[in-house]
């Protein structure tokens, strides 16, 4: 325990003496002020280049030119973080020499512990490459619903290392590029959006089957969300208290839900203006007569 004291003031004792000394102190307070300043400027440049893209990709939004949202989107995210990287990467290439490390030195020697390195980073040139094979495929984009490994949301932002997922419950999961495995694209191509409408078994089914589908090419005329469609099916199952109807349409991505909402409102209106029963729970009572 006294040796260790006693080396602990030590090397404090040689510190002081080594500061006190005004050059050194000197030298030692312009070199944190440097590295504070190339660290402040890569701060603010990273910030600048972030917001020269963002209004770049606005104005493309903007203009006539037939464009890709998504892709542009995806390639928002993808060139901020390519411009991070890059900043930081110069920015520590500049504090280094501070300490009389040359960075064509520290390139030669990098050969040496390449190997040592590369297991370190295996995981991160993973990630970086699946990154780039994913959008090079277009596997999906910025904006897609997609299930990614048991995780299901919108894709928020893609980077270059990882691709960040918001959840509908509002939760965001960021997910490392490499770690993708399996990906289910719920937004490609059009939306299946199925509704099942029932009526009492009292009532017509061929009269119901006439009023969904006067209903339905009214639907169509008045939402453009729709690509195909409303068709009605027919019967698609007879249920304990009612006979259930199927109708099912195209919609556009991410409005299977709306339309669904508007479907069931559409027809529920319609069925009660015809005068057709849905089902509901009844109850029935029967009262015996006591005759004496």
């Amino acid at each position: 325990m006294d040796y260790l004291s006693k080396t602990v003031k030590g090397v404090f004792r040689n510190a002081l003496d080594f500061l006190g000394e005004p050059e050194q102190f000197s030298k030692i307070t312009k070199i944190v002020i440097k590295i504070a300043l190339i660290i402040i400027i890569a701060r603010l440049a990273i910030r600048l280049i972030d917001s020269i893209i963002n209004k770049f990709v606005e104005k493309q939004k903007k203009s006539k030119s037939n464009i890709d949202f998504i892709r542009v989107d995806t390639m928002k995210g993808l060139m901020k973080s390519l411009a991070k990287y890059i900043i930081y990467f110069i920015a520590f290439t500049a504090i280094i020499k501070f300490f009389g490390i040359e960075v064509t030195g520290l390139i030669a020697t990098a050969g040496i512990g390449g190997l040592a390195l590369g297991f370190g980073a295996q995981s991160l040139v993973r990630d970086i490459i699946t990154g780039f094979f994913i959008l090079f495929e277009e596997q999906f984009g910025v904006g897609h619903y997609v299930e990614v490994d048991g995780v299901s949301g919108i894709v928020e932002e893609m980077a270059l290392r990882v691709t960040k997922i918001r959840d509908f419950s509002g939760d965001l999961h960021i997910i490392p590029n490499g770690k993708i495995s399996m990906v289910t694209n719920k937004s490609a191509g059009k939306m299946r959006a199925l509704v099942e409408m029932s009526i009492a078994y009292e009532e017509n089914i061929d009269d119901a089957i006439n009023v969904l589908k006067e209903a339905s090419e009214k639907l169509k005329s008045e939402n453009d969300k729709i690509l195909e469609g409303p068709v009605v099916l027919g019967v698609s199952n007879l249920e304990k208290s009612g006979v259930t109807i199927q109708v099912i349409a195209k919609t556009i991505p991410m409005e299977q839900w709306a339309v669904e909402r508007s479907m069931r409102k559409a027809f529920k209106e319609a069925l009660d203006d015809a005068g057709i029963e849905i089902p509901y729970e009844k109850n029935v009572i029967i009262q015996q007569k006591n005759n004496r």
